[in-house]
């Protein structure tokens, strides 16, 4: 039975940076979903995150944010379950306990392994970013290399379709080459983003030429 919540009544606002992955993660879902929502730029340059106002909605100072209606949340990762548990009715986010717990570990793996791997490379070459290039490098390698092997038995990180897990990883992975760390050697990993990107709504981040991509 179809437990989820009506479209909502007016666009979901999702405040974001147009280069951030953690933001197009969320962009990518809500349009998946086929939910309507509206982008609002915030100016990172401009210190627009560290302002009250933004404050006041993410009092980490980060994006994304989206505000839904009443409803004000913060946090990528927990978007994905709110817009899944409301707005889906079992696909992105299984209501199995063990499929349930299998999407969680992806989750935790895109908070961890894959920020401190790819995402940081990546913030190297492209902002410049003050952290030891090669030392991610070596951390999304190692990633990559166990995800090469789960990839082999199952079409999607959480079994044979689509879940918040593969939204949670996809973007980071597929822009790893801007922050020097090649795909080349992860031929399951290439087919796995390629599935991402032939589902009904896909949306792209937009390319940096830097690194690899440049």
């Amino acid at each position: 039975m179809n437990t989820a919540a009506a479209f909502p009544a007016r666009p979901i606002k999702l405040h974001r940076f147009f280069l951030s992955g953690h933001s197009h993660r969320v962009e990518l879902f809500l349009s998946l979903l086929k939910l309507p929502y509206e982008l609002v730029d915030v100016d990172l340059a401009a210190n627009a995150h560290k302002q009250p106002a933004f404050l006041a909605m993410n009092a980490f100072g980060q994006v994304p944010v989206i505000q839904d209606g009443e409803i004000t949340l913060a946090d990528s990762n927990a978007i994905l379950v709110y817009l899944a548990s409301k707005y889906d009715a079992g696909q992105w986010l299984p209501r199995d306990p063990v499929a349930a717990a299998a999407v969680q570990r992806w989750l935790s793996v895109a908070a961890g392994p894959v920020a401190f791997g790819p995402a940081t490379a990546r913030l190297a070459t492209l902002f410049k970013a003050p952290v030891n290039a090669e030392e991610a490098i070596a951390r999304a390698n190692d990633l990559f290399a166990v995800m090469e092997a789960e990839l082999k038995t199952s079409a999607f990180l959480a079994g044979n379709t689509p879940t918040i897990a593969d939204i949670a990883n996809y973007t980071y992975i597929a822009h790893a080459p801007e922050g020097n760390v090649s795909l080349d050697p992860y031929p399951q990993i290439r087919s796995w983003l390629q599935r991402i990107e032939a589902l009904p709504g896909f949306v792209p981040m937009v390319k940096s030429e830097v690194g690899l991509a440049a």
